[in-house]
């Protein structure tokens, strides 16, 4: 696959068959994770899988209660002020709401968890470019997945259910879920583009071209 394309088209895939992805597949996504670059080639992450059924259930259960925690704070504006209108900003949160909604009704049917444990992680430079590698290495294996983290909210209970060696300075910092995807690949659409987000040499001064349409496979959309 085309390093552009993976780019392009990996997106957040909530909605998922419930087929077991291979070992092997699993093994061939974590081994490219791992080539991430990290500072020092310290290599301080941990992954868990988590394919076992009872505790996919529990987890499940807890992400549910994790979310009615976070939407709370979002009611009450603790999780930031929307940089969009206010009916964008609503549409956006309606779309989002609907997909989550199917995510957590359908949570203990993901094929595949993965937890994502880091180590004197500064800001979270060395693990990121493992999580964003693994996302796309699974891309080129036709498995869909999400990041959330939903579940910082009850991180110490999930720590001890996955018996995270947490006192010796372990901390979570996603989860990805991973299962082959009922949505299809495509570009995203719905972003500002980057001549809206960009500038150049300063944040006042622009940024120096104006880009109208996404520049990989721009014939086709």
């Amino acid at each position: 696959m085309d390093v552009y394309e993976a780019l392009y088209t990996t997106r957040m895939m909530r909605r998922m068959r419930t087929d077991p992805i291979p070992i092997e597949t699993q093994s061939r996504i974590l081994d490219a994770a791992i080539r991430a670059p990290n500072g020092g080639n310290t290599q301080r992450w941990h992954f868990v899988a988590v394919d076992d059924p009872a505790i996919k259930g529990e987890l499940s259960e807890l992400y549910e209660k994790c979310r009615r925690k976070e939407y709370a704070d979002f009611a009450e504006g603790a999780l930031g002020t929307p940089i969009h209108s206010a009916e964008e900003h609503a549409e956006t949160m309606r779309k989002i709401k609907q997909s989550g909604d199917y995510f957590v009704e359908h949570f203990a049917e993901i094929p595949l968890l993965l937890f994502v444990f880091s180590i004197d992680d500064h800001g979270g430079a060395n693990i990121f470019p493992a999580i964003w590698s693994t996302l796309l290495a699974a891309r080129a294996e036709g498995v869909g997945g999400v990041i959330t983290t939903v579940l910082r909210y009850e991180a110490a209970r999930v720590a001890e259910m996955l018996d995270v060696p947490s006192g010796e300075g372990w901390t979570m910092n996603v989860m990805l879920a991973l299962g082959y995807p009922l949505g299809r690949w495509g570009v995203a659409a719905n972003r500002r583009p980057v001549h809206e987000v960009a500038s150049r040499n300063s944040w006042s001064q622009p940024f120096g071209v104006t880009i109208s349409r996404p520049l990989w496979g721009s014939e086709t959309s």
